[in-house]
């Protein structure tokens, strides 16, 4: 059995600090989980094998998670990627945002948010 790199401690869910801190609205960070982050890297990878990305960046705040791709690294970012669970019940939770601060979509589901991406991919190999 392999062991895994990191350990990841969690905390007990019915432990007083848990608790105390979910009742607080102080639950943490908003974080990508493995399945989101596997289909963001899957096409960031594309993008970077044709060529036109070469470097991201991952923000975990307290109310987005970011994972922002440049196309160099002392540049502004191309696209942001968000994760704001508070949107979940309204216009979704998942947004891609554009290099000026606009919204190219907006939807529930991650997988087609991300097809304005894979419609950059189809165009720079074009």
């Amino acid at each position: 059995m392999v062991e895994e790199p990191i350990a990841f401690l969690r905390a007990d869910a019915g432990s007083p600090s848990a608790r105390m801190a979910v009742e607080s609205g102080l639950g943490g960070d908003v974080r990508f989980d493995r399945a989101e982050l596997d289909r963001i890297l899957r096409i960031y990878g594309r993008m970077v094998a044709a060529g036109e990305w070469r470097d991201y960046a991952i923000d975990f705040l307290s109310e987005v998670a970011v994972f922002s791709i440049f196309r160099r690294s002392s540049e502004l970012p191309l696209f942001r990627i968000e994760k704001r669970p508070k949107l979940r019940q309204r216009q979704g939770q998942y947004a891609v945002i554009g290099s000026g601060g606009h919204v190219l979509k907006r939807g529930h589901d991650l997988g087609q948010v991300l097809r304005i991406l894979d419609r950059k991919l189809i165009k720079a190999l074009a």
